[in-house]
């Protein structure tokens, strides 16, 4: 048997990887400047607002917390 009958050398497995993201990458629609920034405010204005929620409950739960462990009695 000679080796010219052989299959084609199989595509590195990394390489198909890159490739395929690029074509993937190609396909993407990515937002203006003006649309980042506003998303990004919008991150931004959640974030602020989630952590003042739970720095309150936080407070909330040390405040009860620092009740029982006084031992007041009740």
């Amino acid at each position: 048997m000679s080796k010219s009958s052989a299959q084609p050398k199989q595509e590195n497995r990394f390489v198909r990887y890159l490739k395929d993201t690029r074509a993937e990458l190609t396909k993407v629609v990515w937002p203006t400047r003006q649309e980042g920034l506003r998303l990004a405010g919008i991150v931004l204005l959640v974030t602020i607002v989630s952590t003042i929620l739970l720095y309150g409950v936080d407070l909330l739960f040390a405040s009860l917390v620092g009740l029982l462990l006084s031992g007041t009695p009740g």
